[in-house]
């Protein structure tokens, strides 16, 4: 999992996710071209890549917007000569069911999660092309394949993330490129945070995530930024068109796990 002469594109790269995954990658060696459309909190990036042979650069961009993406993939290409890895995981989290979000709320959600890494795909693919083939990496979630209640236009979205993931492998696997989707179960991540904190009680919240998991944890995302990282290299390379839960064991048990504390199976042994 070398990826010395590599170009990796994340995005959503300011914090979370994407930032453990720039981490990741600059300490396995790649070029890695940071994408957000705010500042990154995160300036452990910057002081880690001065230690590094590896380029970091920073790049802003609304990656809903067709003419900024447009921009942005040249500009990358002309900085770091080309991409070999593209990581879509810019999104965000919002919360309401079909009836109560207004159509510019689902725009919103949809514009952030799905139509970003449809055009960040579409411009980034012929680059790959060029250099004999790569891999993309989507961030889904473990509601690409479930539901969580009064989240109807993010759950919609993140399914939609898993349907462009197998697409992009049956479209362009002729042409050497890879996609893979993983699924995240809770992560501990400022976007997570902020959601417990729209709870009366958050530490109530963030503990209810925390028992959603078989081992009783949340996971971290330098634990989802491996398994993007283990997907977008060379170990992988009969992966294509899968659907990876990262989730600790969250999609595991029948009925979730608050199902084996009560009722059919919950006296455990």
């Amino acid at each position: 999992m070398n990826f010395n002469g590599k170009v990796v594109v994340v995005t959503g790269a300011a914090s979370g996710i994407g930032a453990a995954c720039a981490r990741e990658f600059v300490n396995r060696n790649a070029a890695v071209a940071m994408v957000d459309r705010k500042a990154p909190a995160d300036r452990v990036i910057v002081g880690f890549s001065q230690q590094s042979e590896a380029a970091v650069e920073y790049f802003r961009a609304d990656l809903s917007s067709r003419p900024e993406v447009e921009r942005l993939i040249p500009d990358i290409v002309r900085r770091f000569g080309g991409i070999d890895v593209l990581v879509n995981n810019a999104g965000i989290q919002r919360y309401g069911s079909v009836t109560t979000i207004t159509e510019e709320q689902w725009d919103e959600v949809m514009d952030a999660n799905l139509k970003s890494a449809f055009l960040m795909s579409k411009f980034a693919i012929p680059e790959m092309v060029k250099r004999g083939g790569g891999a993309i990496v989507i961030t889904g979630s473990v509601q690409s394949v479930t539901a969580q209640r009064n989240s109807a236009h993010y759950v919609v979205s993140k399914h939609g993330l898993l349907g462009l993931t197998r697409s992009i492998a049956l479209d362009y696997g002729s042409q050497n490129i890879r996609a893979n989707c993983v699924m995240p179960g809770a992560i501990d991540t400022p976007m997570l945070r902020w959601a417990a904190s729209l709870d009366s009680d958050p530490d109530r919240v963030l503990a209810a995530c925390d028992r959603l998991h078989i081992r009783g944890k949340m996971g971290q995302p330098e634990e989802v930024a491996r398994a993007i990282a283990f997907l977008a290299s060379d170990l992988a390379s009969f992966i294509t068109g899968a659907a990876i839960p990262v989730d600790g064991g969250l999609l595991t048990p029948t009925g979730g796990m608050l199902s084996q504390e009560t009722g059919t199976g919950g006296a455990g042994v």
